[in-house]
């Protein structure tokens, strides 16, 4: 029997992220969602309206977690480069579950402005986060005629790109390629 109708939009991100995990995103329904939380497909329907839009808010709470922990971390004392590389590395895999949902509404996207929109406004604010992390590190310093916003899009770019061709090269070598970027970093932060 479905519980009462009286669950949180955040609990239902969650059902769908356990759909997603167990089913993929092509094959994951508001249907699948709503029985996995234990609501009515309704229920589903009234926070989301359609299956693009849960997928984007999915997409948005790994995100921004994401993110916040990253700003956590660079924020301790003890923050390193390789650290604050980890997690990005982690996702970096080709069967990436977070890198197929975010491709796969980036593609969708394209044909949908709205959507478009939404993850146009995800991507500044990660780019946001970017630039107030190296900004803190003083990168403007660095290298001339180079803003920390504009590292922040150069690295958030790369970070995406490098995503990508792990998603389709089941071989891309994720150690050695995260292993460089970390040296430029490194690099590029010591001036």
């Amino acid at each position: 029997m479905a519980k009462p109708n009286v669950v949180s939009k955040e609990d239902l991100v969650e059902a769908a992220k356990q759909c997603i995990a167990e089913r993929g995103a092509d094959k994951t329904t508001l249907n699948a969602v709503a029985q996995k939380a234990g609501v009515t497909q309704g229920t589903v329907f009234y926070h989301f309206r359609t299956k693009e839009r849960l997928l984007f808010e999915v997409v948005e709470d790994m995100c921004k977690k994401s993110w916040q922990s990253l700003e956590a971390y660079m924020g301790n004392e003890h923050a390193s480069v390789h650290g604050a590389l980890e997690g990005s590395k982690s996702r970096c895999t080709y069967d990436s579950p977070y890198h197929k949902l975010f491709y796969s509404l980036f593609a969708a996207g394209l044909h949908q402005p709205n959507i478009r929109e939404q993850l146009g406004a995800l991507l500044q604010g990660e780019n946001e986060s970017l630039n107030k992390i190296l900004s803190a590190a003083a990168v403007e310093e660095k290298v001339e005629g180079v803003s920390a916003a504009t590292w922040g899009i150069l690295l958030n770019a790369v970070i995406d790109g490098l995503a990508l061709q792990a998603l389709l090269n089941e071989q891309f070598p994720r150690d050695e390629v995260y292993g460089a970027l970390e040296i430029i970093i490194t690099h590029l932060m010591k001036g």
